[in-house]
């Protein structure tokens, strides 16, 4: 049965691929290679099994270019649509820089008129109670008047009495002790000192009625006065507030931190109150009290907002190229945190401390390349690494936007930029909380 089956298959082949045989001649010898038929059917599966392999390959190929010429295509519409954004947010950038620039302008307007304001309010509080001491001295002149011309009085009632009554005995004692004349001048002169008395009572009565309505004029201009002070620090005030609560720092103790650092120093930061002189402080000496110590909470903010990271590194055009967070590391492909943002800019770009401080590093550091670091108040440091030059050294004392460096590329980078981090007590924290939270007030 299989001797069988065996003669057809082979028969079938034969049929199919009959054997062949393929001849090799020399010039000594004639030799020839057979080929069977099941020889014949390998060598055709494996040509078969070579083409179909090239086919495939050159499908997958195809497919793969395809694929990646779609992908690259739809990387550089990405890149558009990113390049695009970064373009309008540099634009935005810029529109809010001259916002705060405008306010800071109108900032420094509104305290140079609170100045002008505080002068005029203290002129004018010193002018009403010397015009108070004035209407004092008016009164009681005015009272010793008025006594001295009821007196007057009574002693001419007392003499024209005398005259009209008695006027014999008055004849006769005027004969034996002066003479009439003497009487009549004595009585001209009380009548002179009478109208004199009344017309200096008048007189005063209307001074006092003139500085009344001088004392109410004032007390309306104070009032004027005092409502531009209080509105002008609500504007001020406000927004150096919601600042310092936008960035999570806590303005109270911030602001008792700064003023137990002044409180020797002495000016501005000494505690301010209008003096009373033992009386019970009226409204006005309160709501004087009150606007004083706006002004001094403004002055502590003013300070505060100093020491405090809430300016920008680079005054100069640049793109926002990382942000903080978690983010794939250019250069070996893992997911590792990045604990600041990047600013791109070209090579040399000047750079600038965003707060006043005191250096504590400058130099080379593995991984930053050429490093600056601040160590702020409240505990807050900050960072810029990956510089190309320093021009600041260890110790010295820097103040908000005075020049620390050059942009480069030293140290651990794919390129150009500067690496800016903020951190609170060692920990790293995003700086664009501080940048966000001054868009509106620097």
């Amino acid at each position: 049965m299989r001797t069988r089956l065996a003669i057809k298959i082979h028969s079938v082949l034969e049929h199919y691929f009959p054997e062949r045989r393929v001849f090799l001649k020399s010039d000594n010898d004639t030799r020839f290679i057979r080929l069977r038929p099941g020889t014949q059917i390998l060598a055709f599966a494996g040509s078969a099994l070579l083409v179909a392999w090239a086919i495939i390959a050159t499908a997958v190929i195809l497919m793969d270019s395809i694929g990646s010429g779609n992908f690259r295509e739809q990387a550089k519409r990405d890149q558009r649509t990113y390049q695009a954004r970064l373009n309008d947010l540099s634009a935005q950038r810029d529109n809010r820089a001259e916002e705060a620039l405008a306010a800071q302008e109108r900032f420094n307007s509104a305290l140079k008129q609170i100045s002008i304001m505080q002068s005029d309010l203290l002129q004018s509080e010193t002018r009403r109670r010397e015009l108070e001491t004035g209407i004092d001295v008016i009164q009681n002149t005015l009272r010793g008047t008025m006594k001295e011309r009821e007196a007057a009085r009574q002693q001419l009632a007392a003499l024209e009495g005398t005259t009209d009554g008695e006027t014999s005995n008055v004849v006769q004692a005027a004969t034996s002790s002066a003479p009439i004349g003497f009487l009549a001048e004595a009585l001209e002169r009380t009548a002179k000192e009478r109208d004199q008395v009344v017309a200096d009572a008048q007189e005063a009565l209307l001074e006092a009625d003139r500085m009344q309505q001088e004392i109410a004029l004032m007390r309306d201009q104070n009032d004027a006065i005092f409502r531009q002070l209080e509105e002008a620090m609500s504007v001020s005030v406000a927004p150096l507030d919601k600042m310092f609560r936008n960035a999570g720092m806590p303005t109270d103790r911030i602001l008792e931190t700064v003023r137990r650092g002044y409180s020797g120093q002495g000016g501005p930061m000494t505690p301010l109150s209008f003096s009373t002189r033992g009386e019970e402080p009226s409204a006005d000496t309160m709501r004087a009290n009150r606007l004083l110590n706006q002004m001094d909470r403004l002055n502590l903010y003013r300070i505060a907002a100093e020491k405090a990271p809430f300016a920008n590194p680079l005054k100069n055009a640049f793109r926002f190229t990382s942000q903080f967070g978690y983010r794939r590391d250019p250069k070996t492909g893992g997911r590792r945190m990045h604990s600041g943002v990047d600013f791109a800019a070209g090579m040399g770009t000047p750079l600038y401390a965003t707060a006043d401080g005191v250096v504590t590093h400058a130099g080379w550091q593995s991984g930053y390349g050429r490093l600056v670091k601040i160590q702020h108040e409240f505990g807050i440091e900050t960072r810029y690494a990956h510089l190309s030059r320093l021009t600041v050294k260890v110790g010295q004392r820097v103040s908000r936007g005075q020049r620390i460096g050059d942009m480069g590329a030293s140290g651990r980078v794919t390129g150009v930029h500067l690496h800016y981090e903020v951190r609170v007590g060692g920990k790293a924290v995003n700086p664009m909380i501080y940048i966000k939270a001054a868009n509106d007030v620097f």
